[in-house]
């Protein structure tokens, strides 16, 4: 345990912070089962609805740095390739 009073702090803000990505980090890994599950129901319209959504998503997730830019860069390429293929 830190002594120090701003070292406290950043303990704190860091739990804080850890809160907000893993409940971010979940949602953006059910928004992507949705869309695959969408994927493989074989609905065109439902797809594009969630392939929307999955993407805002990873992009908001690279934004923040929640996931690497070139992490989110493949994820995109790979539900971009699968949603042309149906």
């Amino acid at each position: 345990m830190p002594n120090i009073k701003s070292a406290k702090k950043r303990v704190k803000v860091i739990e804080t912070k850890t809160l907000k990505n893993k409940a971010f980090r979940s949602a953006l890994k059910t928004d992507i089962k949705k869309y695959e599950a969408a994927l493989a129901s074989g609905n065109t319209e439902l797809a594009q609805a969630t392939y929307k959504a999955a993407v805002k998503k990873i992009d908001v997730a690279a934004s923040k740095g929640i996931i690497h830019k070139n992490a989110a860069a493949h994820k995109k390429s790979q539900f971009t390739k699968a949603l042309n293929n149906m």
